[in-house]
């Protein structure tokens, strides 16, 4: 009887132990394949199952993130015969378990020869320069052609980048060299392009400069003309005004002739050596320097009249001096000043230099008595 019991309780223990071997949890992110009998099953998602003992395998555990798979650099050659290696990484994630179990053997292995094949056949159609400089296109090319292929695999492509672009040596030196000749000829038109507009920088300043230095001395010339105009003004009304207060005053003959020889005497100290004279100046001028002739003259006559009469020599009469009229130069230096402006009658004087004198007195009284009115 014990020995049964022995018995019953290790096949029970064995039978705990079965079923709890055969009870799976499915972590999140992940897929179970199960088959059964050999043949595909179910596939098991995140959660409790409990497959059969002896009937149910799983098949296979796949991860339902999206994977990263970088691959070795592959050789490849341009358009333009430069042979080249690229390093390419793909971002791919599991969509159907069952197609990614049975569709093909390898699936990674697959995805990067498909990966090797396809860019061999892009950069084979672009040259260097548009290789280096087209990745992204190449990139966008890579990923349709691998996604199209994989659908069949159960996975979706989501990225590829290439991740090294490696040339040989001799020509990473020539883009070098030609980088650097770019770079230079850059600078240099820079440079150029600099100098070009400072100088028309400095010479839209000279310009400014030039024109406001124009504006200024055109401002300074009209405000001087004004204000000489307004200075002309100024002493042209103070001129009339003594006008007026002249005429109104009503000065006497004596205060006008006054006048004029203050102003003949403010002329005469001027340093020029011919003088103008007006006709009425002359008149007066020549009148005084009769009248001193006269008086002066007179009186020597009468001394050498009396020196003749007692002295027993005899003289000659002279002739009668004619007065060619001519411009004077000063007051009082002949009898050509004293007969200026003299009719043509009493030019020829007579022998008797007193008597003429006289005579010529009286004229000039007579010419001037109207203006002394």
């Amino acid at each position: 009887m014990q020995g049964w019991l022995i018995a019953f309780i290790i096949i029970f223990v064995i039978f705990i132990l079965v079923v709890v071997s055969n009870i799976k949890v499915v972590p999140q992110a992940n897929a179970f394949v199960v088959e059964r009998f050999g043949a595909y099953y179910k596939t098991w998602h995140t959660g409790i199952h409990v497959k059969v003992p002896f009937m149910d395998r799983i098949a296979r555990r796949i991860s339902l993130k999206e994977q990263v798979v970088d691959f070795e650099p592959q050789s490849v050659i341009t358009r333009d015969n430069v042979s080249m290696q690229i390093d390419t990484v793909v971002y791919f994630q599991v969509t159907d378990s069952k197609l990614y179990t049975y569709g093909v053997e390898h699936p990674i292995m697959a995805i990067e020869t498909l990966c090797a094949t396809t860019l061999r056949n892009i950069i084979g159609e672009l040259e260097l320069d548009n290789t280096l400089t087209s990745r992204d296109k190449i990139n966008d090319r890579i990923r349709e052609i691998l996604d199209e292929a994989t659908d069949a695999w159960g996975i979706k492509v989501k990225r590829v980048e290439l991740k090294n672009i490696l040339p040989p040596r001799e020509i990473q030196v020539a883009m070098e060299k030609q980088m650097k000749a770019e770079r230079e000829r850059r600078a240099r038109i820079l440079d150029a392009e600099g100098e070009k507009t400072s100088q028309i920088l400095v010479a839209e300043g000279h310009k400014e400069a030039a024109i406001l230095r124009a504006e200024a001395v055109k401002e300074t010339k009209i405000r001087e003309a004004q204000g000489e105009a307004e200075a002309i003004i100024a002493v042209q009304t103070a001129y009339a005004d003594s006008l007026r207060m002249l005429n109104e005053a009503s000065p006497s003959d004596k205060v006008i002739a006054l006048k004029s020889l203050e102003t003949f005497a403010q002329v005469a100290d001027g340093r020029a050596t011919k003088i103008i004279i007006p006709s009425e100046i002359q008149s007066m001028a020549g009148l005084a320097t009769t009248l001193k002739e006269l008086v002066v003259e007179g009186d020597i006559d009468k001394t050498k009249q009396t020196e003749k009469t007692s002295s027993p020599k005899t003289s000659v009469p002279k002739p009668a001096a004619t007065v060619t009229p001519s411009q004077p130069e000063s007051v009082g230096t002949g009898y050509a000043d004293q007969y200026q402006g003299t009719p043509a009658s009493m030019r020829t004087m007579p022998a008797d230099p007193q008597s003429a004198l006289r005579a010529q007195a009286q004229q000039m009284l007579d010419m001037n008595a109207p203006r002394r009115q």
